[in-house]
């Protein structure tokens, strides 16, 4: 039983360690590429954001048009 909350914990520690990376830690919202593009990654990785439609080079998930991310009420 001990063993299943440490494999819980070290997996819960491990992702949100994945999450801060994936998303620059320490770049203030609204400045960068990764913000800026005209398209988009949804979490806003480091080096991210494109002129072109595509899949973010980080996280893979698929860029979003910048007017759509804003539009649904999204705001930095």
């Amino acid at each position: 039983m001990k063993a299943f909350k440490s494999i819980g914990l070290l997996t819960i520690l491990f992702s949100l360690a994945v999450f801060t990376w994936s998303c620059g830690g320490t770049e203030a919202h609204g400045e960068g590429k990764e913000y800026t593009s005209a398209y988009v990654c949804p979490m806003h990785c480091e080096g991210s954001g494109s002129e072109a439609e595509g899949t973010c080079p980080v996280c893979s998930m698929d860029y979003v048009a910048q007017a759509d991310h804003t539009g649904d009420g999204h705001g930095h």
